[in-house]
């Protein structure tokens, strides 16, 4: 039997085989834990976090809220840095709640998937 963590971590390694970042196009990696949700841009090129942002500190509020919170907070961050197009890298978690969240507020924050 398989569990949920061995199923997620094999099929990031399945999307990893086929997407990574570059210096014009890094990568928009997304942790979620229980309670926070953490997203950072990397350019694995030269394997270095680019920008980051988290839920760790925000008030207390909906953990769906929470999430779109950090998209707009990367988009800026990103924007800021001069990053306008990234590869969205849902790390074997699926489209779904709180990662699509995070995509869809960075994605109106104006970066560009």
């Amino acid at each position: 039997m398989i569990t949920k963590l061995e199923r997620r971590i094999k099929l990031k390694y399945r999307i990893r085989n086929k997407i990574s970042g570059t210096a014009e196009r890094p990568r928009m990696s997304v942790f979620r834990s229980n309670k926070q949700i953490y997203v950072q841009i990397i350019n694995d090129v030269t394997g270095t976090t680019l920008v980051a942002a988290s839920s760790l500190g925000m008030e207390v509020m909906p953990k769906k809220e929470q999430a779109a919170k950090v998209g707009e907070l990367i988009a800026k961050k990103a924007l800021e840095a001069g990053i306008t197009t990234v590869v969205f890298d849902r790390n074997g978690y699926l489209y779904h709640g709180r990662v699509k969240e995070v995509a869809d507020a960075a994605r109106n924050g104006g970066l560009k998937f």
